[in-house]
């Protein structure tokens, strides 16, 4: 028989015998280091902090509140950690009701010791930077904003999902040969919805079903009716009906994820009180998968910002919602980024230099998952066909650059407009967004020069 090997314990984690030595303990002395896992945490103090420095903690509520009453005994002002999945999040929220200033930290800013590889090892190193000012404290929306932000969330989540419900329903409605989306814009219509509707409750007359259609339906009744002769099977019928339930109940749960974001942006403290002035409908226009909450998206973002922003062009109810949910009020927002570069460069929409002896070895932008970024690339692939200053830039961009590192520069001068609109409170002003500076004036006058000389023309200034 073969000898089965002992299992191997988990090892708590203990302090090293002779503490290493700190980079510079005296900018933070009461500072910690916290391991983040899924089921415990490693905990170090600054050595000599007390007889145990390094303790390990269950990740359960009764773990969790024995850290935190550990640390305040211990006089620790502030801590920093990983964050790591969603683990992090409870143990933040009780750090920082009990006034401990947490930072949490990107896990690819910390580099690690070499050698071996420890939780305890991860702390103690943790807790070294930290004292030393060496980590940086990543952006986290106020408390107030946190629950707006995860509704929002999960209300995109919910749209995917029933994008997936309504790709099924047209997967099912092909392979019965019925070629509703080629008559029809949606399939989640009117018309559409009213069409399924009658098939699932026993139509099969095609000029029966084709009466169905919205007055506002653009395609003519013979192509209806063309469109709806296909072979009905049991088993495709059942699979649609299904898909329609699936994707009606996800119809509801966004509605009552809508109703709960507006009882939250409506307890949101802000100092505008005046009503949004008045804007043409199309300027006002809402997606179908836009969030539709009391008092409206605009007059929220009205409310935030102090300044209407869709009034620049690319700016649609989505992008207002995702800025909203993403980064706060007004005050917030100006209070964590100090200008539109460091707004800009958070949003990972920025080039990232990287220069070594006086060459630039990449000027591309950073990988960064941000929602809110995705959401001013959305918003500037809409402008492909706008006539607009800012158009003009998505369509220059992308002929220089190429198409998605031309969205990526169009987006990013979205973001620094709409920064500087609400810091300023002002609407949007074409002239002063596009205004050129005296380096740019430059450049193009010294390109000109060059085109001139190569055709063995001179320049001449206007008298």
């Amino acid at each position: 028989m073969k000898k089965t090997k002992p299992q191997n314990k988990k090892r708590r984690a203990t302090p090293s015998a002779e503490p290493k030595a700190l980079i510079n303990p005296t900018l933070r002395a009461d500072a910690a280091g916290i391991d983040i896992g899924s089921a415990e945490f490693v905990v170090a103090l600054p050595p000599g902090r007390c007889e145990r420095w390094v303790r390990t903690f269950e990740s359960f509520t009764s773990g969790v509140i024995a850290l935190r009453d550990w640390l305040v005994a211990n006089g620790i002002k502030t801590v920093a950690m990983e964050s790591t999945s969603n683990y992090w999040i409870t143990l933040y929220d009780t750090l920082c009701a009990a006034d401990i200033d947490v930072f949490l930290v990107n896990a690819r800013h910390v580099k690690g010791v070499p050698g071996r590889k420890t939780d305890a090892c991860d702390a103690q190193w943790l807790q070294q930077l930290h004292a030393a000012g060496l980590v940086k404290k990543s952006f986290r929306p106020a408390q107030d904003i946190v629950p707006i932000r995860f509704l929002m969330r999960h209300r995109a989540e919910l749209v995917g999902d029933a994008a997936k419900q309504l790709h099924l329903m047209q997967k099912t409605l092909t392979e019965l040969n019925l070629k509703i989306h080629h008559v029809f814009s949606d399939t989640d219509g009117v018309s559409a919805q009213a069409i399924i509707d009658a098939i699932l409750a026993g139509e099969r007359d095609a000029a029966r079903l084709a009466a169905l259609r919205d007055c506002r339906c653009r395609s003519s009744v013979e192509k209806i009716i063309e469109a709806l002769n296909g072979s009905y099977r049991d088993e495709y019928l059942f699979v649609l009906k299904q898909s329609q339930q699936a994707w009606r109940a996800i119809q509801k749960a966004i509605l009552e994820c809508d109703k709960k974001l507006g009882e939250l942006i409506a307890q949101v403290e802000s100092p505008v009180s005046n009503p949004i002035p008045s804007a043409p409908k199309k300027q006002h226009k809402l997606g179908k998968n836009a969030a539709q909450f009391s008092g409206g998206v605009f007059a929220a973002g009205w409310k935030f910002y102090g300044v209407d922003l869709s009034s620049c062009p690319g700016v649609s109810a989505g992008l207002i919602s995702t800025l909203m949910s993403e980064v706060g009020t007004r005050d917030h927002l100006l209070s964590s980024f100090r200008s539109s570069a460091a707004f800009a460069s958070w949003l990972g929409l920025n080039p990232d230099n990287r220069i070594t002896g006086g060459k630039v070895l990449s000027a591309k932008t950073r990988k960064v998952k941000c929602r809110l970024a995705g959401a001013f690339r959305l918003a500037a692939f809409g402008l492909q066909h706008s006539e607009s200053e800012m158009g003009h830039l998505l369509r220059r961009m992308k002929a220089r650059l190429g198409k998605a590192e031309g969205i990526t520069a169009t987006a990013h001068k979205l973001a620094r407009v709409m920064y500087g609109m609400i810091q300023a409170q002002q609407s949007y002003d074409e002239k002063a967004a596009f205004k050129t500076n005296p380096q740019a004036t430059q450049r193009r006058l010294k390109a000109l020069q060059k085109q001139a000389a190569a055709l063995g023309l001179t320049l001449a200034s206007a008298a």
